[in-house]
């Protein structure tokens, strides 16, 4: 024997219950996650005035520097990480989040081109490249955000080591560590920077043809 189909109240108290589901709450801007890519932000000052601080020389100010330089580099991990874990995931962290890694990684090349130890070249490199990737996510924003990629967190990563290397007072014996970390470190930045202008255009081409309706 068939079952009976529902009569109109029940058909009425389902549509309801489905009419009424509430939306899912929106992740709030000031969470957690973002307040640690900001933290970042706020440490990159403090880092200047510890690295230039006893002109740039003294093994004391040197380590202080290196310490708040890996601190805020850690927030980095951790940011990324508390957002995925407790879905804390926002389009302004994922746009701070990058900005606050290249303002680091920018202060730290700059201040040791100051210095005279990192050639200049090589962070101008590395600083078009990071200008130029904050600009494309600008320039696509309101077709959607490039999040970083992975290529782009072993970029990031393979930078940090080599600063960090550079912001050690290490013997002259260790240079060569530091010219093979920076190299990889100038490989990668050139590699994902390309693969970042592939995924703008592709990115700005999509959102256009579903504009056009094409």
């Amino acid at each position: 024997m068939s079952a009976a189909a529902p009569g109109p109240a029940e058909a009425g108290e389902g549509a309801g219950r489905e009419a009424h589901t509430p939306p899912p709450t929106p992740v709030p801007t000031l969470n957690l996650a973002n307040f640690l890519t900001m933290s970042r932000l706020a440490l990159v000052p403090l880092f200047v005035g510890a690295l230039f601080a006893g002109d740039g020389t003294d093994t004391s100010w040197r380590a202080i520097a290196t310490a708040l330089f890996a601190l805020a580099s850690l927030t980095d991990q951790v940011d990324g990480w508390v957002a995925r874990k407790y879905g804390l995931i926002t389009d302004f962290g994922k746009i701070a989040d990058p900005i606050a890694d290249k303002a680091l990684i920018g202060a730290a090349l700059i201040g040791l081109s100051v210095l005279g130890e990192l050639g200049w070249w090589v962070t101008a490199v590395i600083a078009v490249r990071e200008i130029g990737v904050t600009l494309l996510r600008f320039w696509v924003i309101r077709h959607g955000v490039i999040p970083a990629s992975r290529g782009g967190k072993a970029k990031t990563m393979t930078q940090i080591a080599a600063i960090v290397a550079y912001l050690l007072p290490l013997p002259a014996s260790l240079d060569v560590v530091r010219w093979v970390l920076m190299g990889a470190a100038l490989l990668l930045t050139v590699v994902t920077g390309v693969d970042y202008v592939v995924r703008a255009v592709r990115l700005r081409a999509a959102g256009e043809r579903a504009v056009s309706g094409g």
